[in-house]
């Protein structure tokens, strides 16, 4: 592995701007940042015939490399957080999943120490929060309603580092709970719920802005009952978050939501579990065992899908080749959009001098060739 290159020109690639691709564009690295201007006599790389984007932003993630999140020593999720690096994610959140009250608040001290070395960019509470009727991988005996004191402490646990919370907002304290986030600047993500079209509409109303994964453990779209899809997939306030692996989403599923969302309203995501960058077997996700096999995660009980081994890499060479959505729409959805909502697109999710010189280079065929993370090579292009 390279370290920080001082001062560098990446030449002759296709570079994606906010503004559109640029044919035979340059990105200049000085230190951990982009720059707007090159240094005299500064190193060149020629990335001709290849794309630079920027790094991945990954807002809702468990784990990978055989690493959990959420339970995992800070060892592990550090290897669960290169895992993920070597595959283009740059900025990347930890997700939980449902456990004991005091277990939750125990594990965001152990994952804000981390956002506060600047590994992680936040911590992302999936549960306890949730529907039975939708609770999927999550533990039914330890679901709870979503009640302000409740969210309020786990808020307080990660001192801060707390970025979204995915609720039930048709639950007692729903409602209350997500304008408690609200107030707080914290995301309120719909999710896991059985909620009808209007207590949706209610919700984001109240304030929730994101759809946690978008068709997957939420009623159906019907044409008398359009339940939470519609009212998700119709509001402008809110963003979608969709599982590109092929199992969570059939591409016309996919394709919908591109299509009426548009590309600025939707954010690419893994919700990869340990697996994710390491293999087949079996796992734990929090209390609940579960089974790896090729490559799609099951609950050993039930047979629910239990996350997925997902790597952003693959979402966005599924969405390029496979689903043939333009290249600038995806980086918008994998970089951009989960920055902003992050609260962290002054610093990544583009390729603009000043920010952090996060990106990726994939070669004609999106396949990862290099990866950089604040001016330092993760995994170093190997060109000619």
């Amino acid at each position: 592995m390279a370290g920080r290159a001082d001062s560098t020109v990446l030449a002759g690639a296709r570079v994606v701007l906010p503004t559109g691709t640029v044919e035979n564009g340059r990105v200049i690295v000085e230190g951990t940042r982009i720059a707007g201007a090159a240094a005299e006599g500064a190193p060149t790389v020629d990335l001709s015939g290849h794309w630079v984007v920027p790094g991945f932003v990954d807002m809702h993630n468990h784990g990978g490399g055989g690493a959990s999140f959420t339970s995992g020593t800070v060892d592990e999720v550090l290897t669960g957080i290169r895992t993920h690096r070597e595959h283009g994610t740059t900025t990347l959140v930890a997700s939980t999943v449902t456990g004991e009250m005091d277990f939750l608040a125990h594990r965001a001290g152990v994952l804000s120490e981390l956002v506060e070395q600047g590994d992680l960019a936040g911590i992302h509470f999936e549960g306890p929060f949730i529907s039975p009727c939708r609770k999927g991988a999550h533990s039914e005996e330890l679901l709870r309603h979503p009640d302000p004191a409740e969210v309020r402490k786990l808020m307080d646990a990660a001192r801060g580092t707390a970025k979204m919370f995915t609720l039930a907002t048709e639950l007692p304290g729903g409602i209350d709970s997500v304008r408690l986030l609200a107030e707080h600047g914290v995301i309120a993500a719909i999710g896991h719920t059985d909620a009808t079209y209007e207590q949706t509409v209610e919700a984001i109303d109240a304030g929730a802005t994101v759809a946690t994964h978008l068709f997957n453990a939420m009623p159906p779209l019907a044409h008398r009952e359009p339940g939470p899809i519609a009212a998700l997939l119709e509001d402008e306030r809110i963003t979608v978050e969709l599982i590109n692996d092929g199992t969570h989403l059939h591409p016309a599923a996919l394709e919908l939501a591109y299509h009426h969302a548009g590309a600025h309203r939707v954010a690419l995501i893994t919700d990869a579990m340990d697996a994710a960058g390491f293999g087949d077997g079996l796992y734990q996700l929090g209390p609940l065992a579960v089974e790896v096999k090729d490559g799609v995660a099951r609950l050993v009980e039930g047979n629910s899908i239990a996350g997925s081994t997902l790597t952003l890499d693959t979402a966005f060479h599924r969405a390029v080749t496979i689903d043939r959505i333009p290249v600038g729409d995806v980086v918008q959805s994998i970089s951009a959009n989960p920055a902003r909502l992050l609260g962290v697109y002054d610093r990544v999710g583009s390729l603009e001098p000043g920010k952090d010189a996060d990106l990726v280079v994939l070669d004609e065929d999106f396949a990862v060739k290099g990866v950089m993370r604040r001016g330092a090579w993760i995994k170093e292009p190997l060109i000619g």
